[in-house]
């Protein structure tokens, strides 16, 4: 077992006894997503590896939006995903124009939906962003 495997698992294990130990602290009412994804290669390649993954976990694999498979444990879901060359470059170019363009009245915008932004952030987080 690789340094790295081992952490991950350890440091799951502690998370699962740390939230057992306090249950005044809140969890995710929707569930715990941990992502798989291979190293970028050609598609190709990265489908083999989904497949050999799926093979594993003996899971289907399913092709949505990405090529993925994965295996739930509760509300925790291990999944694997692909993200295929023709996703990768839609994602660059929706991106391209990312922080360029905005509201002409930028706090206006903000006081209309005032509990978070696109980011999560709350009100007060925005304005300990904007000063710094």
């Amino acid at each position: 077992m690789t340094d790295h495997r081992k952490a991950l698992t350890n440091g799951l294990r502690d998370l699962a006894d740390f939230l057992d130990s306090n249950p005044g602290i809140p969890v995710p009412l929707h569930g715990v997503p941990i992502h798989y994804f291979p190293p970028t290669a050609d598609d190709a390649e990265m489908t083999a590896a989904i497949d050999q993954i799926a093979s594993l976990l003996g899971s289907p694999v399913s092709q949505d939006y990405h090529y993925k498979t994965g295996i739930p444990f509760g509300p925790v879901v291990y999944e694997a995903i692909a993200v295929f060359a023709a996703k990768r470059a839609q994602y660059e170019a929706d991106s391209t124009y990312f922080g360029c363009v905005t509201p002409d009245n930028a706090d206006a915008a903000a006081q209309s939906h005032p509990k978070s932004d696109r980011d999560g952030a709350t009100g007060r987080d925005r304005n300990r962003i904007r000063s710094r």
